[in-house]
């Protein structure tokens, strides 16, 4: 696993980008369950209006409301099973029973295009993510990993009951997971203590903006 400077280093001298795509980013949260991600990008999402999200591909059925490449590209199981063998996908994963996957070409796509792109991913998922763009230089160029996490188990306790959607054993069971999870802070570029939900978007915009005026993102100066 590549620390943050040689993350840098391998930006900075092996990847060529065009000056429409240099500065685009792949900003990737991830967090404990109960972390307050998905709040989290939704804030930056309302935020950065010029940012947008990755689209995942599904072979679960739309949900009333749900509109194909605009909440997800909805895929017969036999066309995403095709997707996987061809490894077309970034990361993809089952989960009772419908498929999940996150396509190169849906982030290369944007990112080539100038758009900043936002993954709300869990802790497995960004594993996976960072070790695929290992291979794929653009995507290792852009990719910035923030780790969201309140300061104890108790707190996101707190937060999984204020849920109500859970019994209490499953919320055991997922406070046994976030401890698993938290434990994987390191392997991140960014670690953000939660505290309060404006706070907690101020410091993910102020690394926005931080990496967007990294010097192996910006045009040469002309005088």
């Amino acid at each position: 696993m590549k620390n943050r400077s040689q993350k840098s280093e391998v930006r900075s001298q092996n990847v060529k980008a065009t000056p429409e795509n240099k500065s685009a980013l792949l900003i990737l949260i991830s967090a404990p369950s109960g972390g307050g991600k998905t709040t989290l990008c939704q804030l930056l999402l309302k935020a950065r209006p010029e940012m947008t999200r990755a689209i995942t591909c599904t072979t679960r059925p739309p949900r009333p409301g749900e509109k194909d490449s605009v909440d997800y590209h909805f895929l017969q199981a036999g066309d995403f099973l095709k997707r996987v063998q061809a490894g077309n996908f970034l990361e993809h994963a089952t989960v009772y029973g419908n498929s999940y996957g996150l396509l190169k070409s849906e982030l290369l796509g944007k990112l080539r295009q100038g758009k900043d792109v936002l993954l709300n991913v869990d802790v497995q998922g960004a594993a996976t993510i960072r070790e695929k763009a290992e291979s794929e230089p653009e995507l290792m160029r852009a990719l910035v990993t923030i780790f969201l996490t309140p300061t104890t188990l108790a707190e996101i306790e707190v937060r999984l009951k204020r849920r109500g959607a859970d019994a209490e054993p499953v919320i055991q069971k997922r406070l046994a997971v976030a401890k698993q999870e938290i434990a994987q802070w390191k392997n991140f570029d960014y670690l953000l203590i939660s505290t309060s939900k404006q706070e907690d978007l101020r410091r993910t915009l102020a690394i926005v903006e931080a990496e967007k005026m990294r010097v192996a993102r910006s045009q040469p100066l002309e005088f």
